[in-house]
């Protein structure tokens, strides 16, 4: 370096005319005359505007990485990995580009809305219903509008799933009379999906809470009959596809025509009242005479509008589906026949075995319909020398799920009885099982992703409830999960159905049941309601938040059986949020009666989802005082090394971070916070919430010395 005016050495520079010492040039920058007054950016780094010209060059960042994407109906969730390289700046934003795309991903049209992000996470809404999308996740900083390079990014394909339709708008009054009014409507800008039918809803003004009517029609107009004279009432429509209904309209009030007084004396009217009731029973004794020749006559009945009557806390659902079981059948050709579509073994293409069940291999394969591309299918087949026994079970469970037409369950193509081997062909599911799909995954997904994930399962389980159907064997080995992240309820080999009473029961006097999933009152009297697999469903909740854990972890059945009888429960997973633990404990309700209704258990989710912020809340990380509690926590104290406590907690693939960054000894890891964890290299979100989850339990471990030791 050189002074006393004297000019300054290549790499150094003054930086005004008056200063006597040179410096030295910053980081990514260069002098290039020995009597520089700054220090220009080299090739492919810039400053900012408001950069001081002593600071660092920087560069535009690289991609994010990781994108993790979450469907859940006609929203996605979208979480994704900080970029790798910074470019030496703090000042990253995040874009997301929305691309609607044609059929296989063929012509795209921009849908987005120019949104900025500082956070690497954003859920997307009011998706369109089955149609394929691309986001792309830009970053940029500070002098990103300085380099000529494009903004660099990371994309994800996704494809929606149905939903409910939108809301019914545009409500308007065709006819009024004293006894109907007539009623037309516009179609739901967003119908998701082919429309079923409408749901109108009617009362009188302010008596909703004693009585209300509804219609259900068709079309867009329907005409309610049987209303009283000079009244005024209040009308609301909604839509219904197959996904569900959407919410109602906006109320319209309409008033019926006044009475119209007579004009005929008391005489008149009696002789009119005994005409009338002459003429009644004459019309009786024909249909009598007519009913003895004939053996049957059909009640006449409107195809296009059906009513349901709410009336002192009853309400009847006319022609309301339920489930028709198969083994009720004489013959199970004749029930897989009469609900599921033959499928040409021609048409079929097995390409490699992917498991073993019950019956036989599970395949994958594809199919071809006419006039239709190849679509992958999974293929159940039965094995050569089945008992009469398993090809009417093998059947009856092709019977069962064809009756079901859901996005959260399994779907059923067809079967190939015909010719053999005989097959069950099924939907694909590229994920597997879900218990498998989330210990690959250990810790890899978001609070949100995941409570996603328990909504779909809950939607699903909701519509086979409401078709009167128990399934008997809910559990994450039996839910699918394809390449979106949807999640699809399958495995309907347990299943039995309920009669039209919602409080019945189905029971058995034997047989395999799984005891960690089955609720206390299907164990000790064998039966099994939709409240039963409710119980299930909370153990399922489990088994996702603790990413595919088993249950109970090593306790024999008998155990569980004991410990669940004197009142223990499972506690909440690490890093759970509270509100999902206490929906857990609400299914785990002794009192079957005091458990939720799956319906209901969608609601609760749906406003989980909608305010994320009630999920930031902990369950108490230690449970100090239940024996059984303490079993889903490790002691840490009773690990010799930080290697060691990295495998415990299944993070063993980070040693070497740990090791590179200084962390030598269990205590120097105690002393890490967030921002530590993020800076080793931990970059994505459920990891960091892990580890820090554990290094908190290990301080309150250490602090509390009366924890007693328990392992897993």
């Amino acid at each position: 370096m050189s002074q006393n005016g004297r000019p300054c050495e290549v790499g150094f520079y003054k930086p005004s005319a008056g200063d006597q010492l040179c410096g030295k040039c910053p980081l990514h920058s260069h002098s290039e005359t020995r009597a520089a007054i700054s220090c220009p950016c080299d090739s492919s780094y810039y400053r900012s505007a408001s950069d001081p010209p002593a600071t660092p060059c920087t560069r535009p960042p690289s991609a994010p990485v990781n994108v993790i994407s979450s469907v859940n109906g006609t929203s996605v969730s979208l979480e994704w990995g900080r970029p790798l390289d910074t470019g030496g700046r703090s000042d990253m934003v995040y874009s997301l580009v929305c691309l609607k795309c044609a059929g296989d991903w063929g012509q795209c049209e921009d849908c987005s809305t120019g949104v900025g992000l500082t956070e690497p996470w954003v859920t997307v809404l009011n998706l369109a219903a089955h149609v394929n999308y691309t986001f792309q996740i830009h970053v940029r900083n500070g002098v990103s509008h300085l380099s000529p390079e494009p903004q660099p990014y990371a994309a994800v394909n996704i494809t929606t799933n149905q939903a409910a339709p939108s809301q019914v708008i545009a409500i308007r009054q065709e006819n009024t009379s004293q006894n109907s009014v007539t009623l037309l409507w516009h179609e739901p800008d967003q119908p998701n999906g082919v429309i079923l039918e409408y749901d109108i809803k009617y009362y009188e003004k302010d008596r909703e809470q004693q009585s209300y009517s509804t219609l259900k029609s068709k079309g867009t107009s329907a005409k309610v009959s049987g209303l009283k004279p000079g009244t005024r009432y209040v009308f609301q429509v909604r839509a219904r596809t197959s996904a569900g209904c959407g919410r109602f309209s906006q109320s319209v009030e309409i008033q019926t025509g006044k009475a119209v007084p007579l004009k005929y004396n008391t005489m008149t009217i009696i002789w009119i009242s005994m005409a009338l009731v002459t003429g009644l029973v004459t019309f009786l004794a024909i249909v009598i005479c007519r009913k003895r020749h004939c053996g049957y006559s059909k009640a006449f009945q409107d195809s296009e509008e059906e009513k349901m009557h709410y009336q002192n806390g009853h309400i009847s659902f006319p022609e309301a589906r339920f489930y028709i079981d198969p083994h009720t059948y004489e013959d199970p050709c004749q029930a897989v026949h009469e609900f599921a579509r033959e499928i040409e073994a021609s048409r079929i293409k097995i390409e490699k075995i992917i498991g073993s069940g019950e019956f036989g291999e599970v395949c994958y394969g594809r199919m071809r319909l006419p006039g239709k591309r190849d679509i992958p299918v999974a293929l159940k087949t039965l094995k050569a020398g089945y008992s009469e026994k398993q090809r009417r079970d093998f059947l009856g469970e092709a019977s069962i799920m064809a009756q079901f037409d859901h996005p959260n369950v399994i779907r059923l193509e067809g079967v190939v009885t015909r010719s053999k081997p005989v097959m069950i062909i099924t939907e694909y599911m590229e994920n597997g099982s879900l218990d498998s799909f989330l210990r690959r995954h250990d810790g890899q997904f978001t609070i949100i992703q995941l409570v996603g994930i328990l909504r779909g399962i809950a939607a699903g389980m909701s519509y086979l409830a409401d078709l009167g159907y128990v399934h008997r064997d809910l559990a994450a080995r039996n839910i699918l999960v394809n390449s979106n992240l949807v999640c699809k309820v399958s495995d309907f080999g347990l299943s039995r159905v309920l009669e039209d009473d919602p409080n019945a029961a189905y029971t058995t006097t034997g047989g395999k049941i799984p005891i960690r999933w089955t609720a206390p009152e299907a164990i000790a009297y064998r039966k099994f309601s939709s409240a039963s697999d409710v119980w299930s469903y909370g153990v399922v909740m489990w088994e996702v938040m603790s990413y595919g854990e088993r249950p109970y972890w090593n306790l024999t059945n008998r155990d569980v059986i004991k410990s669940v009888e004197e009142g223990y429960r499972l506690p909440a997973p690490m890093a759970c949020p509270g509100a999902l633990h206490t929906l857990m404990l609400d299914c785990w309700q002794k009192d079957r009666n005091e458990r939720p209704k799956f319906c209901q258990i969608v609601t609760v989710l749906d406003k989980l989802i909608r305010n994320p912020e009630n999920l930031k809340s902990l369950e108490t990380l230690c449970r100090l005082n239940s024996p059984l509690m303490n079993r889903s926590i490790p002691d840490f104290r009773s690990c010799r090394s930080v290697d060691e406590w990295l495998d415990t907690i299944k993070m063993g693939r980070y040693k070497g971070n740990f090791a590179a960054g200084g962390y030598m000894t269990l205590g120097h890891v105690m002393g890490m916070n967030q921002h530590d964890i993020h800076r080793l290299g931990v970059t994505l979100m459920g990891h960091q919430k892990k580890i820090m989850t554990s290094v908190q339990v290990m301080r309150a471990q250490v602090l509390n010395k009366s924890v007693p030791s328990v392992h897993v």
